[in-house]
Order: structure tokens, then C-alpha cells, then sequence
């Protein structure tokens, strides 16, 4: 059953209830009104009747004129009236009128009392004159219950149905506008795949729910679309930085062995497998990092590290595998307070993610100056790294974390690609934001933001 059937089904069997309820209820206090008002209107037939009947003077004949010219004659209307007398039991008066003698005792004790046989109603009241008790009944059909209340049946039955219908109509109508753009969203869905991540949903410039899933579909499928097309692109340049050195390597050993050589010849073949084999060996061992800073990182060991420390342990590295460098490490911002320098993260791999940064900063600008500052915010450990190298040209900025890829006017230094992926990994693994801006021939500067550590 779709949703569409089903909401509308849910939705009129609530209304139909409540309309069956309300109506039930208006009925039942209807009829008890009905019940009450006419109860009192025979009440006061028979007051009348006994003023009449025992007052013989000129107020009887007011209240005659009044019993007939302003009270209306009910249908069936009959009076009775019995003297009340030692030893009498009425039973005979039960039997002829079909009352049960529990009627005549309460009247006898002065309590007006009533009863209803079918459509007949009676009422009886207590009436003393001369001394003497009388019972003063008075008898009549209820018109306003035998027509009013059949009215308020057939018109309650008839809003019921009416409504009920309207409803149904509207909750089918309702659901199938509300699921409409569910519907929609679904057709199109199951037109996108691995093949055509390129389709989107077609947003509204509505700013409603729907409107904002579609937002975050499209979103989810701009991910999608770069992480496949990040994925081919690595395949493709994995494949080629693998296949030149195995190339290089099979071609040295294939000349080599084609021939007798001399001791010269071997060695200066065997030279040239090394470096080949060892630079498949950095490649290998770079790629198998990347994809394992890949994870979350949850394996990892995390500590609370001094950042301003691990600086300087970077600057110490970057001194001992390139002495030439010119690295300025900028101290003036650091706060006084030490605690706001702590984060919590693993030191051997932020000490590659920012040792990749300061040397990839020394190694394109050609081991020009390069300045390292770090401060503090409010809840944030902040470096920078700023060289003024070649810079990367403005519409290859955002291929810059892609593996393998290197800028096009990085061709005169030697790389593969893979230290900026690498170091963002590890930056995300520790919940922090690189960011990089760059201008061609003026420098990069890369903005690294890591979250203060909580130690009491």
C-alpha cells in the first residue's frame, strides 16, 4: 500500500471517528434536553389543571384562557385527576393506564415524578385543596422527540456522510500533493547512476523542506561525482607513476641480459634498477599511507602535544634533510598562558602533515625565506606557513588534493603528488581545517587550525 493510500486512509478514519463521536455526543445531549424541557412543560399542564380544576374563582378563569389560547395542545394531551383517600392503592388506575404503581406512590408522597411509555409521556404532581389530596397527572406525546429528534438524526447522518466524503476527497487530494515532490524526487533518482553522476535534482527557489532535501541530494551526488572521478583520476596516475619505473626496470634488466657486458656495464645497469626500484619504493609506501590516513584515524594513538614543540621539531628535520633552507619560525603571538598550545593528536603523523607543508614551502621557492608563525584564538591553535615560491595557478587550486596531481609549472622539481592529500588526511583526522591561497610567482600560504585540547 503506498504512503499516499495509506495516509489518507489513516487520515479519514480519524476524521470520520470524531465526526461519529461528536455527532453521538450532540445527539445524546439533545434528546436529554428534549427529555427535560417537555418533562416541565406537562409539569406545568398539570399545575393549570389543578388551578382550574379546585380554584373557583376569577384566577381559574385566567388560567383556563391561559391553558388555551397561549399554551400549545400537545398531541394525545389527557388529564387526570385522583383523590387521594385512606386505603387506596391506585392499582386499578395502574392497570387502566398502564403506569406502574411506583408512579402513584412517589406523587402520593409529594415528589413530582415522571415516566415514559413509548411515545407517552407522564408527569404528576401533589395538589392539596380543602384539606384533601388530590394526584394531578398529566399526559402527552412528545412531538418535539418523535419529529425534532428524528430531524437532528437524519441531518447528524447526513453531515456525517457529507463530511466524510469531503474528507476522504481532500486527504486523498492532500496526500497526493504532499507526496508529490516524494514522487518526483524518486523518478529522478532512479535515473541517476555510476554512469551519469553528472544528472541533479531539479531544486525550486522555495525555501521548504523538500527543496532542501533536493539541496542536500545534489550536494551528496557533487561528493559523490569527486570521489568517483578522484578515484579514476588516481587509478589512472597510479597506474602510470607505478608502470614508469617497473618499465625503467624491466628495460635495464632485458639490456643487460641481452648480451655479454663488461663489469661497467653491469654496475651502471644495476645502478639505474636501484634508483628505479627506490623510487618505486617511495611511491609504494606514499600510496599506502594515503589510503590509510584514508580512515578515521580512531586507531590511532592520540596524546596532548605541545604545538609550538612539534614546531620546532619540524624545524628540526627540515634542518637536517635540507640545510639550505631559510626558515623563519614567528613566536610573537603565542599566548602566555601554555594550555592554550595543547591539542590532542598523534605526533608522528602531524609532524609529517606539517613537515610536508614547510618542505614543499622551501622545495618551491627554491629555499627562499619562509616564514612560520603560530597563535592562539579562543578555542583554536592556528599556524602558517607562507612562502614566496611560484605559487599555483589560480584554476588548478582545486585539484590541489587530488593524488598524483602536480601544478603545471612544478615540471623543474622533483614530486608525485601526494603530500598534500596525504597531509589534509591527517589534518582531518584531527579534526582541524587546512586551508591554502596562492598567487603564481608570489607564494603560497597555507593556514593550518587545530581544536584547543580540554585539560583541566
Amino acid at each position: 500500500m503506498k504512503s499516499t493510500t495509506r495516509i489518507a486512509i489513516a487520515f479519514f478514519t480519524v476524521t470520520l471517528t470524531l465526526m461519529i463521536v461528536l455527532s453521538g455526543a450532540v445527539y445524546y445531549f439533545v434528546t436529554e434536553y428534549t427529555y427535560t424541557d417537555f418533562y416541565k412543560r406537562l409539569q406545568t399542564r398539570a399545575l393549570l389543571t389543578a388551578r382550574i380544576t379546585f380554584d373557583k374563582d376569577s384566577s381559574s378563569v385566567a388560567y383556563q384562557q391561559m391553558r388555551e389560547q397561549i399554551l400549545e395542545k400537545l398531541p394525545r394531551e389527557k388529564d387526570y385527576i385522583f383523590e387521594i383517600v385512606p386505603g387506596k392503592t391506585f392499582t386499578s388506575e395502574s392497570k387502566r393506564l398502564g403506569i406502574p404503581i411506583s408512579f402513584f406512590d412517589a406523587v402520593s408522597r409529594g415528589e413530582p415524578t415522571n415516566y415514559q411509555q413509548d411515545r407517552v409521556f407522564y408527569s404528576g404532581i401533589l395538589h392539596q385543596h380543602s384539606g384533601r389530596s388530590y394526584l394531578v397527572i398529566v399526559s402527552a406525546e412528545n412531538y418535539f422527540y418523535t419529529h425534532h429528534i428524528t430531524n437532528l438524526k437524519r441531518s447528524l447522518t447526513g453531515v456525517v456522510i457529507f463530511v466524510s466524503l469531503l474528507v476522504l476527497f481532500v486527504s486523498i487530494a492532500f496526500s497526493r500533493y504532499v507526496f508529490n515532490p516524494v514522487r518526483q524526487i524518486t523518478r529522478q533518482v532512479k535515473n541517476i547512476s555510476s554512469e551519469n553522476l553528472h544528472l541533479r535534482l531539479q531544486a525550486s527557489i522555495k525555501n521548504d523542506d523538500i527543496n532542501e532535501l533536493k539541496n542536500t541530494f545534489n550536494t551528496m551526488l557533487d561528493r559523490l561525482e569527486t570521489s568517483f572521478a578522484t578515484q579514476n583520476n588516481f587509478i589512472s596516475n597510479a597506474s602510470h607513476e607505478l608502470g614508469t619505473p617497473l618499465t625503467v626496470i624491466i628495460g635495464e634488466a632485458d639490456v643487460a641480459l641481452s648480451k655479454e657486458r663488461n663489469k661497467e656495464e653491469y654496475q651502471e645497469a644495476i645502478a639505474s634498477i636501484l634508483r628505479e626500484a627506490e623510487r618505486l619504493e617511495r611511491i609504494t609506501k606514499s600510496l599506502l599511507f594515503l589510503a590509510q590516513t584514508g580512515f578515521d584515524g580512531k586507531k590511532q594513538k592520540m596524546e596532548i602535544l605541545r604545538a609550538d614543540q612539534l614546531l620546532w621539531d619540524v624545524k628540526e628535520t627540515i634542518d637536517r634533510i635540507n640545510p639550505k633552507n631559510k626558515v623563519q619560525v614567528d613566536l610573537s603571538l603565542i599566548p602566555d598562558n601554555p594550555k592554550k598550545l595543547k591539542i590532542l593528536g598523534n605526533a608522528q603523523l602531524l609532524h609529517l602533515a606539517i613537515s610536508n607543508i614547510v618542505n614543499n614551502a622551501c622545495k618551491y621557492s627554491s629555499n627562499q625565506v619562509v616564514k612560520v608563525s603560530i597563535g592562539t584564538t579562543d578555542d583554536q591553535v592556528v599556524m602558517v606557513v607562507k612562502d614566496f615560491g611560484i605559487g599555483i595557478p589560480n584554476d588548478e587550486l582545486e585539484y590541489i588534493y587530488d593524488p598524483f596531481f602536480r601544478a603545471s609549472n612544478t615540471k623543474n622539481f622533483e614530486g608525485y603528488g601526494i603530500g598534500l592529500p596525504l597531509t589534509r588526511n591527517i589534518i582531518r583526522q584531527h579534526n582541524g581545517v587546512i586551508l591554502v591561497s596562492s598567487v603564481q610567482h608570489e607564494g603560497t600560504t597555507v593556514k593550518l587550525s587545530f581544536p584547543l585540547a580540554l585539560v583541566p
